[in-house]
């Protein structure tokens, strides 16, 4: 058994390192591409994606998965009570599983569809046109409603495809989560814009990019982001990209008329790189080494942008060196204002600039479109007028741009549509968490205070980074909190919060 297990391991190895070699490539082509090589990226990211997929498909990979008893009843095969040896199996047996329907032709055409699109997104974006992106957007989606019929999937495909982001996540369970989310949401935005508004005008001044870019990297790196085993860099959308079990790439985006875009985008990303780098030594280089699921990853990013960096005890420790990097717009303003400053609520058109009260509203709206994209209700040439539409209703706005409404996100040019969801169930998950900790820690205020972030950091690592993909989302939520996923806790921790703020 331990032989056939070997077998598998070497040929996972395989298929890793030449995904790892197609990251490269797709972040290179977000950060540094000369614009007249897309083209012929596109076709290396074909070739290096196919590759891997005949890799991971191979029919030696179904006899070994046999061979150790791998089946829909026993994902982690018969291998023994190795919890590794089952953890690996279940990974190894769920890709199979999913990418072998998958013609390699399919997966061809999604990679050349897809780096073509990404690139048209962003000049698209920069000219504010949706017609040069759209269809670059309807080659996609046909694309990917074709990759969920080759998968399956139960009621919906948009299950399908959902899967791919969070493992065993449903529509249904999805829309049930939302459902219930959105009026709590509206409500609380609904009490807060009765409340007199807070003054962030000191947050709109003119702030030095590269001052930004210093202060942004001395923070990431107090947070723990290892720079001997990653890198910084700029880009049209902040990402994070794993190239290697030690290289893993942040980027961000700054402007210098707005202070909170660049800082806040690095550490969320910078939650993102710390599970990547925390993974435990044992599974570097494995099929496990990676989130247990999107919502669980996002969990990580969000926690560390608006829990830890939105919090009063972040900035009590960090203002004082704000101010040294921006004497004259911080100067004179006090620790409260500043606080309350950083956390006003009001709606935006842009999702990653939105507070934490709107924020899930914004991803109720993407799902909504995206439901309706998938299904064949709505028509990408209809895109812009149902996300004003939809905007009205969840927000309160309309955006006056393409570039602030449905060309804002790149994530549909990367083909990846049933991502969005993730967002908000790693706000979900990160409240949850984050109550687990605090009674676990104590005086938590203290300790972000301090600017010693070691003990929070380890308590993630140990807790949640170390398994990888070992775990389910639904295994490890029950590990970390004794609890289900429940919505409870991030609704008492924005209740708390902002009824503070807005003094209701």
């Amino acid at each position: 058994m331990q032989d056939y297990i070997g077998d598998l391991k070497k040929i996972t190895r395989d298929y890793q390192l030449l995904s790892e070699s197609a990251a490269v490539l797709a972040w290179d082509q977000e950060t540094y591409l000369p614009p007249k090589a897309v083209q012929e990226r596109g076709e290396q990211l074909a070739q290096l994606q196919s590759l891997a997929h005949s890799s991971l498909t191979s029919p030696r990979v179904g006899e070994l998965l046999a061979a150790c008893g791998c089946g829909d009843d026993t994902p982690g095969g018969t291998a023994g009570e190795d919890p590794a040896d089952v953890a690996y199996l279940r990974q190894v047996y769920r890709a199979y599983t999913r990418q072998i329907r998958i013609p390699s032709s399919l997966i061809e055409s999604l990679a050349r569809s897809t780096s073509a699109a990404q690139a048209a997104w962003a000049e698209a974006r920069k000219r504010d046109d949706f017609s040069l992106f759209q269809p670059h957007l309807k080659e996609v989606l046909s694309l990917v409603v074709e990759k969920a019929q080759a998968v399956g999937y139960g009621d919906h495909p948009y299950d399908a495809l959902i899967d791919e982001f969070e493992p065993w996540m449903t529509t249904a369970e999805v829309s049930r989560v939302f459902k219930n989310l959105e009026p709590s949401l509206k409500n609380l935005a609904s009490r807060i814009a009765e409340r007199p508004q807070v003054d962030d005008a000191f947050l709109h001044q003119s702030f030095s990019i590269e001052q930004q870019r210093e202060f942004a990297r001395r923070v990431v790196q107090d947070l723990g982001f290892d720079l001997s085993r990653g890198r910084i860099d700029e880009t049209a959308h902040p990402f994070t990209a794993t190239l290697g079990a030690h290289d893993v790439r942040i980027t961000g985006r700054f402007r210098e008329d707005y202070f909170g875009t660049g800082l806040f985008g690095l550490i969320h990303e910078t939650g993102h790189a710390l599970y990547e780098q925390g993974f435990d030594r044992k599974i570097l280089g494995n099929i496990l080494a990676t989130g247990t699921s999107l919502g669980i990853h996002e969990s990580q990013s969000r926690t560390w942008e608006n829990v830890v960096g939105r919090s009063r005890a972040f900035w009590e420790h960090y203002l004082p060196l704000a101010r040294e990097y921006f004497p004259s717009q911080l100067n004179k303003t006090g620790l409260e204002q500043f606080y309350r400053g950083i956390n006003k609520v009001s709606p935006t058109n842009i999702r990653i600039d939105a507070d934490e009260v709107t924020y899930g509203l914004h991803i109720i709206l993407r799902f909504r479109l995206e439901l309706a994209m998938v299904s064949g209700e709505l028509k990408v040439e209809d895109l812009p007028g149902a996300w004003r539409e939809a905007s009205r209703e969840l927000l309160g706005i309309e955006p006056e741009t393409s570039a602030e409404g449905e060309l804002q996100d790149i994530h549909w040019s990367m083909g990846a549509i049933g991502y969005f969801p993730t967002y908000a169930l790693g706000n979900l998950y990160g409240a949850q968490f984050w109550s687990a900790f605090k009674r676990k820690a104590g005086d938590v205020d203290t300790i972000i205070r301090e600017g010693d972030f070691t003990s929070l950091r380890n308590w993630h690592r140990e807790s949640i980074h170390c398994h990888g993909a070992s775990k389910t989302a639904g295994e490890l939520c029950m590990e970390v909190s004794g609890e289900v996923l429940k919505a409870e806790y991030l609704q008492e921790y924005l209740e708390n919060k902002f009824r503070s703020i807005y003094t209701f």
